[in-house]
């Protein structure tokens, strides 16, 4: 139990800093810009990017399959629930979003690390490097089918596609993958370079995600929010261990996909939300309850995996 807390409770000490921090407006929304900026442009490709050129402990391409396969099944059945109680498309998507998009960035890349290192983290990369450009893609295409019935969907795809390209952690993903599978040789100087940069990224990481939190408001939708965290941190987590076992995964990777899917809400499920103006107080909601929650949820979740 002493090495889950020394795991989880500095992730979200870090956090709450980062909350109070804004919430005492020692920080600015243009400062956390600044940092956000820093963070997903610099910090992180270069762990991610430095990992990826590793391979250490890569794992195979059954992780995604278990992974995203299960992903799929939970999107779907909420994304009917969800059209079933009532809501249109677009707000039934961004519901399914909220119950399988998880913090991978912020919140994934320090306890992956912090709880199973290297190998854990290289496996983790195969997950991340598809996790924002199936996700995100997938919500968006549903969100213009809904509301424009006469959407080209190839053409939302790919313009969608393109937009996930240009983010800076898939590309140091790809990037890393690609240059350890060239087997290019790493100078001395690179590698420490890139140790150094990345190193800034997961504090760095969890204070931008506690700052991003004020202003969520657990109230406006608690109702929403209790259903859609108890399938994002119990469900989908739960399923996905399932279908690992019945695939046969080594218990690393195992582990690894279980903790990736019981992962908090990402911010970025509000964004969208809020960039399509549908149930932008609900995602928040969730974002902010599965956040908090997590504390439990996680140090449960890692002492039962081990």
């Amino acid at each position: 139990m002493e090495r889950i807390l020394a795991t989880v409770l500095p992730v979200f000490l870090i956090v709450g800093m980062g909350w109070g921090t804004m919430r005492l407006r020692f920080l600015d929304a243009a400062g956390l810009r600044g940092i956000n900026r820093f963070v997903f442009s610099f910090a992180a490709p270069a762990l991610l990017f430095n990992a990826g050129t590793r391979g250490e402990g890569g794992g195979g391409g059954m992780v995604a399959v278990a992974f995203f396969g299960t992903a799929a099944l939970v999107y779907a059945l909420v994304l009917i629930v969800a059209r079933l109680s009532g809501r249109d498309l677009p707000h039934a998507g961004m519901t399914a979003l909220d119950c399988v998009f998880g913090n991978t960035v912020m919140m994934g890349i320090p306890i992956v690390f912090a709880q199973y290192g290297q190998p854990g983290l290289s496996i983790f990369l195969i997950i991340l490097a598809l996790h924002p450009m199936l996700f995100l893609t997938t919500a968006t295409v549903v969100a213009e089918i809904g509301l424009h019935a006469k959407a080209r969907p190839l053409l939302l795809v790919r313009s969608a596609l393109k937009g996930v390209l240009r983010n800076p952690i898939v590309v140091a993903v790809m990037a890393g993958l690609v240059w350890n599978l060239l087997g290019i040789p790493m100078p001395a100087f690179g590698r420490r370079t890139l140790e150094m940069l990345g190193a800034a990224a997961p504090p760095a990481a969890l204070f931008c995600l506690g700052a991003s939190l004020v202003g969520f408001n657990l109230a406006s939708a608690w109702k929403h929010m209790i259903a859609s965290v108890t399938v994002k941190l119990a469900v989908f987590p739960a399923a996905v261990f399932g279908m690992c076992h019945l695939l046969g995964l080594p218990p690393l990777e195992t582990s690894v996909a279980t903790l990736t899917a019981a992962l908090p809400t990402g911010a970025n499920a509000f964004m969208l939300a809020a960039r399509y103006g549908v149930g932008q107080a609900e995602s928040g909601a969730v974002v902010l309850g599965s956040s908090l929650l997590g504390v439990l949820t996680l140090s449960i979740l890692l002492a039962l995996l081990g």
